[in-house]
């Protein structure tokens, strides 16, 4: 089992930068793949970015392709997301969650375990 914690949200104005990150208490860190959701008020929850085990493999929501870098330091137990050139739509909660996979996971409901989520605010 692990244990999620999001850090780095906040308000920026649109075309800043954020960056998240998600620690990870236990010690099998890089045997989950990780994500990032996004949940804006209203709509459902969407997968914006994943990342595989090693961190090799990415994959991105096409709505943040280009903007969104995700990467992980297995070593610190951490999972990031950069997010440049911020859109007022992408004011959401952002979550952090994994699932122990060899694969990339881009469906949400695969994902097992969760952080409480931190909330990302972009004022145009």
């Amino acid at each position: 089992q692990v244990q999620l914690v999001e850090s780095g949200g906040g308000l920026v104005q649109a075309g800043g930068s954020l960056r998240l990150s998600c620690a990870a208490s236990g010690r099998t860190f890089s045997s989950y793949a990780m994500g990032w959701i996004r949940q804006a008020p209203g709509k459902e929850r969407e997968v914006v970015a994943a990342i595989s085990r090693g961190g090799i493999y990415t994959d991105y929501a096409s709505s943040v392709k280009g903007r969104f870098t995700i990467s992980r330091d297995n070593a610190k137990n951490t999972v990031y997301l950069q997010m440049n050139s911020l859109k007022p739509e992408d004011t959401a909660v952002y979550y952090c969650a994994g699932r122990v996979s060899s694969v990339l996971i881009r469906r949400v409901d695969d994902y097992v375990y969760w952080g409480q989520g931190t909330q990302v605010t972009v004022s145009s």
